[in-house]
């Protein structure tokens, strides 16, 4: 379905060694291929994800950001959420993986935090 599709942008942010990759869209089973991708190949030591414009998640989109998180903790690197709604929140939530995330409202509060 044509509104269920993931769009994914990479940027740098303005701090050096960090990545951001703003998604738009849900983030499903169906569509979390190239976001995967994109998260896994990073090896910048900050990755913002800004989930602003994501409405909801589904359960392998849950596991695709446990993955991520893995994946940058092993390497000692540093994995930040910015703008989860609370539909994402909640599934988060009750998925038990929201103990694993750091949040933030917006992607300069995130890049704060990175250089703290």
């Amino acid at each position: 379905m044509p509104q269920d599709r993931l769009y994914v942008e990479d940027i740098s942010g303005t701090i050096a060694g960090e990545r951001i990759l703003r998604l738009s869209g849900p983030v499903l089973l169906s569509n979390f291929f190239e976001f995967q991708s994109l998260a896994r190949a990073s090896s910048a030591p900050t990755l913002i994800l800004d989930l602003t414009q994501v409405p909801y998640i589904d359960s392998a989109g849950i596991g695709a950001l446990v993955g991520a998180y893995v994946n940058h903790q092993k390497a000692g690197r540093r994995l930040a959420l910015v703008g989860v709604t609370q539909r994402v929140r909640n599934t988060m939530q009750v998925t038990h993986v929201e103990q694993f995330f750091q949040f933030f409202d917006t992607v300069a509060a995130a890049e704060s935090g990175a250089a703290a």
